[in-house]
């Protein structure tokens, strides 16, 4: 009886892109790698075509980078005859024509296709092992086990534990550097009048080839590409440049700006890192420790409140995101807390609308796959928070349009921080403004057909009589927030005919969302 020899076959998804992981620290013969682009990811969203590309960029690039390193690589593109679309039928015709004995997969971040692949391998005739990404700083139950018996999780009692636990920013045995953990009131400074932010340092990557392919395919996609110049990194080496530059350049003045907004300043002072850091290129002990060596060896160069809002969104944001989402899914997906179930305007798709805060941040995410959290949050989030829209939507808007958009990370902060949907899990209260708060953190106001001063009649901007129209509807849910009674008590003291006036034009917009 004739024995084989074992043969591993190992999956390596598009967003599992880290070259330090342990199973690439040798080569052996014996080992397979896989890679595919399959309709299945390109087809559960609507995805903004810089999404797609990058994606398939990079994984074509990691792919070369393990064959350099001598692995063998099997690499299924997306319109080889031999592709069928989907992870598990690709494994399975794999495993079956090279006489695989051993399947290994690294654990999804992705709730679907952590259940796709469990299924998948629940059917296996032969052996197989799961392992970790070797990515995170924290592990998929971590946070789940640290507010074990609480009511509340609260970012900030995780982001001390993280801080203390892989001791950043500390002196002595706990305690944080200056004295205070959070350094959250210095940054949120408008951009002075006549600043003029750094120029964004784009890649210039020539994705022709790949933009072919997804036409040939046939795949709907959202937004616009240059080919000839795709600005995103689309390997290590390219990521570790623009970490660097961001270190030097931006990192002096990010904390201090990190909540600002300008008209066609989509980049300011922000890393653009989080599709490097999401896909694994880069990982986010080495961001951190970057960042931490720099404030320390240029003393007075980067202030520390910089330092530490960027070290506060990657060690305590982003790890705390993760951490909701596995303790929460899948019932997280369909929580709407305020029963919204409005749709999203068109506009929402073109840019076409006469609200200058709005089509800035919709036509930058059209041209470039990207906005900054505020923008997310406190103009599109905003918006569409005021104007009743179903949750669905918005998590489909989202995690379609930017190319940092995986679900681990996109609905924890749309359908949590952003929409409150999930009714108080992730955010304490929820975060709408009136124009107001746009005005205050942007220069998006001036110019804009709407008059950001008038709460009602002809021109008066729609996030006036939204704000208030939102707080009345949601009184019953609403009201007992101490985070917000403020807002209440000021609503019961106006006038009738002023409260009548507000929702009457709320309505009035509300009915005619399209035309805005």
């Amino acid at each position: 009886m004739e024995i084989n020899e074992p043969k591993t076959l190992r999956l390596i998804l598009g967003d599992q892109l880290n070259i330090n992981h342990s199973w690439f620290k040798k080569v052996d013969a014996s080992v397979t790698y896989l890679l595919m682009e399959v309709r299945s990811e390109t087809d559960y969203a609507r995805h903004h075509i810089q999404k797609v590309i990058g994606f398939f960029a990079a994984m074509q690039s990691f792919a070369k980078e393990l064959e350099h390193r001598k692995h063998h690589v099997i690499y299924i593109h997306l319109n080889d005859k031999n592709n069928f679309q989907q992870f598990d039928k690709n494994c399975e015709a794999i495993i079956s024509t090279n006489m695989f004995t051993n399947f290994e997969y690294q654990l999804p971040d992705e709730f679907r296709l952590n259940e796709h692949l469990e299924n998948f391998v629940a059917n296996l005739k032969i052996d197989y092992v799961v392992c970790d990404t070797e990515h995170f700083y924290s592990n998929r139950n971590e946070l789940k086990e640290f507010f074990k018996g609480k009511k509340t999780y609260l970012m900030e009692s995780f982001y001390r534990y993280m801080r203390k636990k892989h001791r950043v920013l500390l002196e002595g045995e706990d305690k944080p550097i200056n004295d205070k953990w959070n350094f959250d009131k210095d940054n949120r400074q408008k951009l002075p009048k006549e600043h003029k932010p750094i120029a964004p340092f784009l890649f210039a990557n020539d994705i022709f080839e790949i933009e072919q392919e997804i036409i040939k395919a046939n795949i709907k996609t959202i937004g616009t590409v240059d080919s000839k110049n795709f600005i995103w990194p689309i390997s290590r080496a390219q990521a570790m440049v623009l970490l660097d530059f961001f270190i030097e350049n931006c990192l002096p003045f990010f904390g201090t700006f990190q909540d600002a907004m300008a008209p066609y300043e989509w980049s300011l002072y922000h890393s653009r890192l989080s599709f490097s850091m999401n896909i694994k290129l880069l990982s986010p002990k080495e961001v951190i420790d970057k960042a931490i060596e720099a404030y320390f060896k240029n003393p007075g160069q980067i202030e520390y409140h910089q330092l530490e809002g960027f070290v506060r969104q990657i060690i305590g944001w982003r790890e705390y995101m993760r951490g909701i989402y596995w303790m929460k899914m899948p019932a997280y997906a369909s929580l709407n807390y305020f029963e919204h179930t409005a749709e999203l305007p068109q506009w929402f798709w073109t840019g076409k609308t006469k609200m200058e805060c709005l089509k800035n941040a919709i036509h930058q995410s059209l041209n470039f796959a990207y906005a900054h959290h505020i923008q997310r949050l406190m103009i599109t989030g905003n918006f569409a928070l005021l104007a009743g829209i179903h949750p669905d939507d918005v998590d489909a808007w989202y995690l379609g349009i930017y190319i940092d958009a995986i679900e681990w990370v996109e609905i924890t902060n749309t359908r949590g921080m952003s929409q409150f949907a999930d009714g108080g899990i992730v955010g304490t209260k929820p975060y709408v403004s009136s124009a107001t708060y746009i005005d205050k953190m942007s220069s998006y106001c001036k110019g804009c057909y709407y008059d950001k001063a008038k709460k009602t009649g002809e021109k008066s901007c729609p996030f006036n009589s939204l704000y208030w129209n939102f707080y009345d509807k949601h009184e019953d849910k609403l009201a007992k927030n101490p985070r917000i009674g403020m807002m209440y008590n000021v609503w019961k003291k106006m006038e009738p005919v002023t409260k009548t006036a507000l929702l009457t034009q709320a309505e009035y917009y509300l009915n005619h969302i399209n035309e805005l």
